[in-house]
C-alpha cells in the first residue's frame, strides 16, 4: 500500500493540453501539406460554395438592375411553371434515357478494358492498346463532333459509302432523331473508356499476386481467376465510382449535345442542360432556369444519398 502511494506521489502530474493547441501544433509540423490544400480549398469555396448564394433567385423574379437582394420574391412560381411546361416530359425522358443507357452500357466497358489490359502478357501490345484508347480523351469535343460529321456524312462519308456499296440508300445520321442517342452514347464511350479504365488498372495492380498463384495451383482457368480474384479485388473501387456517377446522373455535358443538335434531331437531343442554356443564357430568364437547375441538383443529391446508403448496406462500401 505504501509502495503504491509512493509511486503515485513520484509520478509527474499529467497536464491536459487544449484541443486547439494540439491542432495548431499538428498544422505547424506539417504546414507544407496544409499549404498545398489551401489552393483547392479556396477554389471550392469561391467557385462551388460561393455561387450558392445566387440560388435564391430561383425563388425570385430576378432583375439585374435591382440585384439579388432587391428583386421581388416569387415563391414556387418558377418551379410550377416548369412542372406545367409542355417540354417537361421530353426533357426528362431525353435526360434520363441518355444517362441511363450511358451508365448501363458505358460503365462496364472501362472495367472490361482494364481486365483485358491486365491479362495481356505482351508489353508492347499492351502499351499500344492503352495509347490507342487513351488518346481520344484528349481530343476536343469540337473536333470529335467534326469527326462524327465527316465520318457519318451522307455524301462521301465512309459509313454511307459502305451502305451504298451494299446497295442501300444513304442515311442522314446526324439529322436523325432516331440515331442521335446511339451516336452520342457510343462516341462518348469511345472517347472516355481508356481514361476511365486507368483507376481500374491501378486497382488491379494492387491485388496480391499470391492470390492468382493459389488459384492457378487449384486448377482455376484464366476466366475463373478473373471472376474469383480480379473482380472481387476491385469491387470497392467499382462501387465508389458507381456512386460518384449516380451523383451526376442528371448532368449531361451540354457542349457536345449543343454541337450535335439541329432542328431535325431536337426531339431526341433536347435535354435539361441545353434547355437551361437556351432559355437562361440566350433568352435571359435567369430565375426560371435557376429553378430548373436547383430541381436538377436536388434529384442528383437524392440519388447520391440513396445509392450510397444502399451500397453501405449491401457491399459495405460507401463514400461516408
Amino acid at each position: 500500500m505504501k509502495s503504491a502511494q509512493a509511486q503515485m506521489a513520484a509520478a509527474p502530474p499529467q497536464v491536459r493540453t487544449r484541443r486547439g493547441s494540439g491542432l495548431f501544433t499538428r498544422i505547424a509540423k506539417r504546414y507544407d501539406l496544409y499549404l498545398m490544400l489551401l489552393l483547392p480549398v479556396a477554389w471550392y469555396l469561391i467557385f462551388q460554395y460561393g455561387p450558392m448564394y445566387g440560388l435564391q433567385i430561383a425563388f425570385k423574379n430576378f432583375v439585374a438592375s435591382k440585384g439579388i437582394g432587391g428583386s421581388h420574391w416569387a415563391g414556387l412560381e418558377h418551379f410550377t411553371r416548369f412542372f406545367d411546361s409542355y417540354y417537361l416530359g421530353r426533357l426528362l425522358w431525353n435526360t434520363l434515357s441518355i444517362n441511363l443507357f450511358s451508365m448501363l452500357i458505358g460503365f462496364p466497358i472501362p472495367i472490361l478494358l482494364a481486365l483485358i489490359v491486365s491479362e495481356i502478357q505482351n508489353k508492347t501490345f499492351n502499351k499500344v492498346l492503352q495509347n490507342i484508347t487513351f488518346i481520344p480523351h484528349f481530343i476536343s469535343v469540337v473536333v470529335i463532333v467534326g469527326i462524327l460529321t465527316v465520318f457519318l456524312s451522307p455524301t462521301g462519308g465512309p459509313i454511307n459509302s459502305l451502305i451504298q456499296g451494299l446497295g442501300g440508300e444513304p442515311i442522314r445520321f446526324m439529322e436523325s432523331a432516331g440515331w442521335f442517342k446511339t451516336i452520342f452514347i457510343s462516341s462518348n464511350i469511345w472517347q472516355n473508356m481508356g481514361w476511365q479504365s486507368i483507376i481500374y488498372i491501378a486497382a488491379l495492380s494492387g491485388i496480391n499476386p499470391q492470390l492468382y498463384e493459389a488459384a492457378k495451383m487449384d486448377g482455376a482457368s484464366r476466366l475463373r481467376r478473373i471472376w474469383h480474384v480480379s473482380i472481387p479485388g476491385i469491387v470497392p473501387v467499382i462501387v465508389i465510382l458507381l456512386i460518384l456517377d449516380v451523383g451526376h446522373f442528371m448532368d449531361i455535358g451540354f457542349e457536345k449535345i449543343l454541337l450535335m443538335q439541329n432542328n431535325l434531331n431536337s426531339e431526341a437531343s433536347d435535354v435539361i442542360s441545353t434547355f437551361v442554356y437556351k432559355t437562361g443564357i440566350l433568352n435571359g430568364e435567369y430565375s426560371y432556369t435557376a429553378a430548373i437547375g436547383l430541381f436538377n441538383s436536388v434529384i442528383n443529391l437524392t440519388l447520391l444519398l440513396l445509392v450510397n446508403r444502399f451500397a453501405r448496406k449491401t457491399a459495405e462500401t460507401s463514400l461516408w
